[in-house]
């Protein structure tokens, strides 16, 4: 299965991508990886292996006009690569219905939270102000709302009670890396298949 990986910070999560298909553990090609910030931390360790990479940045308080033209660059550059499933792993830029329309394939993201609960880009920090006691992570596929598509695969984590959202955010990726190297083996072997 032939993927792009978007990631929009240090890449740990898309690390692990890397690693499970460089020991043969899953049969994807990534094809390359980008980011909305030029010299990412993903960037870094996609280079690092070899891996070609592309930033294709969008400046803060951006017009519509500039979202819409940033979409318009981010998907010629993504379809460029013909890839089979995009894959946004941290990746903090909403993709546009237009964007996800032309592009033709399936998207799917990694949510630090069990969704439908806490969407959004606060997801861990929204968790532990509600009180709860449980929270998690989910693999969904990407669809027009935020964090609304279809839900592929969850994992829960328990919050202790000393946590606070760095401590519960870096025992959530352990989950999320696991959870996102089995749905894309699953996605690869066609146990699982998307819209």
């Amino acid at each position: 299965m032939r993927i792009v990986i978007l990631a929009s910070g240090s890449g740990s999560n898309m690390q692990a991508v890397i690693d499970a298909a460089a020991a043969g553990e899953l049969a994807v090609d990534i094809l390359a990886v980008g980011s909305d910030v030029a010299g990412s931390g993903a960037l870094e360790r996609a280079e690092r292996v070899g891996i070609p990479s592309f930033a294709v940045g969008l400046e803060p308080g951006a017009s519509a006009a500039e979202r819409q033209a940033w979409n318009e660059r981010l998907r010629e550059t993504v379809a460029g690569y013909r890839p089979d499933v995009l894959v946004l792993s941290g990746f903090m830029r909403i993709l546009s219905a237009e964007f996800l329309d032309r592009l033709g394939v399936p998207v799917i993201n990694t949510h630090p939270a069990l969704l439908p609960s806490f969407p959004g880009a606060h997801g861990v920090r929204d968790a532990l102000a509600a009180g709860m006691k449980i929270t998690g992570c989910t693999v969904h596929q990407v669809d027009a709302g935020v964090d609304t598509g279809p839900i592929l695969a969850q994992a829960a984590v328990e919050i202790l009670p000393d946590d606070d959202e760095t401590s519960l955010h870096e025992r959530i990726k352990v989950q999320e890396r696991r959870l996102l190297v089995e749905t894309l083996a699953q996605l690869a072997q066609g146990d699982l298949v998307l819209r």
